[in-house]
């Protein structure tokens, strides 16, 4: 069993070359080449832009299996740096520091605009080690929030410092209740250049009493986020720990050049809705070597909702998610949907471990979702306790508002899935189809699940591929097996 990572010692600065990982995965599969939606992002500009700003700096090592390359802002280290307790602030786990917080990114804003641009521009928020209370606060572009061993952030236990604001335009209403929704703890939107990193200090959202109010369902408005940023570039969150969010935990939303890594997750088992990492409406994104343990989905990838998510049109595209591994009772290792009306097309998921949850993937979509899930590539998972190891499910009745379009059928095709073990299973894959939709280019190669307990027989309907070398057989629906097979090439 796979335990959290230790993260005490500062990680060196990351590679540079994720481009020649998602190259190599995307060239393996042709007919992902040449079946990619006109809705997608083109895959000639991922494979020939070079990289830019810092990641061409060649900070520190790192071999062509790290995506942490996406990210090419300035870095930790910044021109400008200060303490949160220059700002009053008081690490006592009982003293609100919500101003003194405020206060520091605006007043460090300042001294770094005054101090000029160049190499290592920007500010840098100390927080040292303390127990620090706080309402949401917003950060601002070329910031680094660094978190010192001992230091901890404790979300406030008060509504009112998670301000409410407007829900985003691809969902059209808060996600869990009608109008608006509260702010994450620490937010920010439409910057560049931000990093949430430090020696393993904490982050914890004391979310039990935003869950309770989801239990009792006397919730008023959408839960917060532990950490959301919107419209934002150059992202880095790593090397933190973070603890009981009141609802996702971290949440990109229509961002680029996002880098999460070397993060542990924890919230309990049984928090509601407390997902890992979702990006959502966004593009080159990589995670990796994380440990996440949640009450939802360990990542899923999303990208709005119904008739919201379908007028935006933002999709997830050129996303890399490797080396994750946890632990969810009711929800998935990777999820994709079931908010994927934008689309969701070139991602690569490998090294995946998951145990003790509902599944290791899913694919989510109801009817009213309309988008696609394209040009996916998952290899190389392990699973252990897993009730059923692949699904593809519908119908959750999950909308928006009752205006959601009836005839928006989602679009899925060209998912290769591929070095599957899983031991001690429920039941075998199930695969059921939004009904009209089409599920087509769906590829097995060398699956291997035993000590199936329940039902080993797989499930199919309206789904449709090929599989090689799999066990136990598949439906009747994935038995054409020709030798020169765009699925059971190597």
């Amino acid at each position: 069993m796979a335990h959290a990572p230790a993260h005490d010692p500062p990680l060196p600065w990351p590679s540079a070359r994720p481009l020649l990982v998602l190259l190599a995965v995307l060239a393996a599969s042709y007919l992902a080449l040449t079946r990619l939606p006109s809705a997608a992002a083109p895959l000639a500009a991922l494979l020939i832009a070079p990289p830019r700003g810092g990641a061409e700096r060649g900070h520190g090592h790192g071999g062509d299996d790290s995506c942490a390359g996406f990210y090419a802002g300035g870095g930790p280290a910044r021109a400008v740096a200060a303490s949160v307790e220059e700002f009053g602030a008081v690490g006592d786990g009982a003293t609100s520091n919500t101003a003194a917080f405020r206060r520091a990114v605006a007043a460090l804003e300042e001294r770094a605009r005054a101090a000029g641009g160049g190499a290592g521009a920007g500010a840098r928020l100390e927080v040292p080690p303390g127990r620090w209370l706080t309402g949401s606060f917003n950060l601002t572009s070329r910031f680094t929030l660094f978190l010192h061993h001992g230091a901890v952030i404790l979300g406030s236990q008060d509504p009112e410092e998670w301000p409410l604001i407007d829900p985003l335009p691809s969902y059209g209403r808060g996600r869990e209740r009608l109008g608006p929704r509260h702010i994450s703890l620490i937010h920010g939107e439409g910057l560049n250049d931000v990093v949430i990193t430090g020696n393993n200090g904490t982050i914890d959202g004391q979310g039990k009493m935003w869950w309770e109010l989801w239990w009792n369902r006397t919730l008023n408005h959408t839960r917060g986020h532990l950490i959301e940023l919107v419209n934002s570039t150059n992202i880095l969150i790593s090397n933190v720990t973070l603890r009981n969010s009141p609802f996702w935990t971290v949440h990109p939303v229509y961002c680029s050049n996002v880098v999460m890594k070397d993060l542990t997750i924890l919230a309990p088992l049984n928090a509601p809705n407390t997902d890992g990492i979702d990006p959502d409406s966004s593009s080159e994104v990589c995670i990796q070597d994380c440990y996440i343990e949640s009450g939802d989905d360990l990542v899923a990838v999303k990208s709005g909702w119904d008739q919201y998510g379908i007028s935006v049109g933002k999709p997830s595209s050129n996303i890399i998610i490797q080396r994750v591994s946890g632990t969810t009772p009711t929800c998935s290792g990777v999820g994709f949907g079931s908010e994927m009306s934008g689309g969701i097309s070139n991602v690569l998921v490998r090294d995946l471990h998951v145990w003790n949850s509902a599944s290791a993937v899913r694919l989510k979509t109801d009817v009213g979702r309309g988008g696609y899930i394209t040009n996916i590539t998952i290899a190389n998972v392990t699973m252990e306790k897993v009730k059923v190891p692949i699904r593809f499910s519908r119908g959750a009745d999950d909308h928006s508002d009752d205006r959601y379009d009836r005839g928006a059928l989602p679009r899925i095709s060209n998912v290769h899935i591929s070095n599957i073990v899983g031991v001690d299973l429920q039941r075998a894959p199930m695969l059921e189809a939004v009904h009209g939709a089409v599920y087509e280019g769906i590829c097995f190669r060398n699956v291997s699940l035993r000590g199936i307990r329940r039902q080993d027989r797989w499930h199919c309907e309206s789904v449709y591929g090929e599989a090689h070398e799999v066990f136990p057989a598949p439906c009747l629906e994935f038995r054409k097996n020709g030798s020169s097979s765009w699925c059971g090439l190597s």
